[in-house]
């Protein structure tokens, strides 16, 4: 049986994000017009109140243990128009309009390639 926690989680309408044993939740970032998905990165409580506040997308760096703003050093910033939340709340899609390409590597999104067979291959649009 789902405790009363679970269930105002799951079919309430407070939002509370659960974040796992890292203190990080999932965010998946897609274009706000074609909802082309653009990003993964991960959010904690910091992150998810930056973005919240500024409407700029704002992650958790695990590799740096640091909070950065995406376009901070690129000026491609991720303009939040609006946060999906998952059923259990602990992964978010944020609807974006992007100010340049999403990827590090210049690529309009960071799934610009397939796989086919054991090969990865540059998707075409």
């Amino acid at each position: 049986m789902a405790s009363s926690d679970t269930i105002e989680r799951e079919q309430g309408s407070a939002f509370l994000p659960k974040f796992d044993a890292n203190g990080l939740l999932t965010a998946v970032a897609c274009d706000a017009d074609t909802r082309d998905v653009l990003m993964v990165a991960f959010m904690d409580a910091e992150a998810l109140a930056k973005t919240r506040e500024t409407r700029l997308a704002h992650f958790h760096s695990r590799s740096r243990g640091a909070l950065w703003c995406k376009g901070e050093t690129s000026g491609h910033f991720l303009r939040v128009e609006d946060i999906l939340v998952d059923c259990d709340q602990d992964a978010l899609v944020l609807l974006v309009r992007p100010e340049g390409p999403a990827c590090h590597t210049g690529a309009p999104t960071c799934f610009y390639r397939q796989l086919e067979g054991d090969v990865l291959v540059t998707v075409k649009d």
